[in-house]
């Protein structure tokens, strides 16, 4: 086995999975999912929880909500299930799936299997066992923006998807919700932001754009093959995606991208390999996505400055909870730093305008 590929690790304590009563059940749905399996579970957790059931003729994902869930909307199996199974006819990146159960008999909540994806998951750093060149890196870099581009692109309607959002007013939702989302979460540790909320509120564009939206599309949710690492054979964690403006997913996207050039506190936080020698910088990735898509915006700043307000409230939220202790876990205690950080970089994207 390729030390390359993605894997699973130990199931954590209080977390585990009921074979006896899951088992059963998942012969009546998958018959060839026959004998005991090997269960492990991903890291991370905070949203949903994601295991591995490995079987000798099956190898399946199991998605389920963290124990005790209220917001069933922040948690919503079902949706998620069905939007990836109506969309993978048009777009087929989406993982397969399997089958979907809202019976709490089974495991006590709703969730959903589906096929595993074999491959590699480009985090902070590419494994040790994978190494590219320049051209290479440029390679991976440009096909993953090409599945970004590509499911833009998909027909909502001709997928039976016209439902997955609210529609028309996407925009302006987007910046109420996390305006009110960072004054929920503020401490008195980070500015009021109010020159950014209100630049976002006066700028909002007169024409929006609709189409599928990912709304958390980063490197660390796309699949590479093993033997060729600049493709892109998945994207995940669809819990998120509704019908929204493309270039708001594109501002999302670039908030994460840390390139080789920036300061050092910008490069304290990267969690995608986009300094490899290769790599497009946030510019040449605009240029690429709107030449791809046949459109640039008048006023691209604003994507820019909501995906960079967008990630400040997130990491707002976060923080909020570490300060008033409802989590001791110490990779939080800085996050109002960051939470700064992101403010002045806004700032001065307002300031240079275009």
């Amino acid at each position: 086995m390729s030390t390359a590929i993605d894997q699973a690790g130990t199931v954590r304590t209080g977390e585990e999975i009921n074979l006896d009563t899951l088992l059963p059940w998942l012969r009546d749905q998958i018959p060839t999912a026959t004998g005991k399996p090997e269960v492990t579970q991903f890291s991370g957790g905070a949203s949903n929880w994601t295991y591995r059931l490995k079987f000798e003729t099956e190898d399946l994902i199991l998605r389920r909500p963290p124990a005790g869930t209220r917001a069933k909307s922040a948690h919503d199996m079902g949706r998620e299930y069905r939007l990836q199974k109506a969309l993978r006819p048009h777009f087929p990146l989406v993982p397969p799936m399997r089958t979907y159960t809202d019976d709490p008999a089974v495991l006590g909540d709703e969730f959903y299997i589906m096929d595993r994806i074999e491959g590699i998951i480009p985090r902070r750093n590419l494994p040790r066992s994978v190494t590219l060149n320049a051209d290479q890196t440029r390679k991976m870099c440009t096909n993953v923006l090409d599945a970004l581009v590509a499911l833009h692109k998909v027909d909502y309607k001709a997928a039976g998807l016209d439902n997955l959002g609210a529609g028309a007013g996407y925009v302006t939702r987007q910046i109420e919700g996390w305006n009110g989302r960072y004054d929920k979460a503020r401490t008195w540790n980070v500015p009021r932001g109010r020159k950014i909320m209100n630049w976002l509120a006066d700028n909002i564009p007169a024409q929006e754009t609709l189409c599928i939206t990912h709304n958390d599309f980063r490197f660390d949710n796309v699949v590479l093959d093993v033997n060729d690492p600049t493709r892109v054979i998945g994207i995940l964690d669809w819990e998120l995606a509704t019908i929204g403006d493309p270039f708001m997913d594109l501002g999302n996207l670039l908030a994460y991208w840390v390139e080789a050039s920036d300061d050092r506190l910008a490069r304290s936080t990267r969690r995608q390999p986009t300094t490899m020698d290769g790599m497009m910088t946030r510019d040449e990735v605009i240029e690429y996505y709107c030449n791809a898509m046949g459109h640039r915006p008048d006023n691209m700043a604003f994507y820019e400055v909501y995906g960079l307000f967008r990630l400040s409230a997130i990491a707002q939220q976060i923080y909020y909870r570490y300060h008033h202790k409802q989590t001791r876990n110490p990779a939080f205690k800085h996050f109002w730093v960051f939470v700064n950080y992101l403010h002045w970089r806004a700032k001065r994207r307002i300031k240079a305008g275009g």
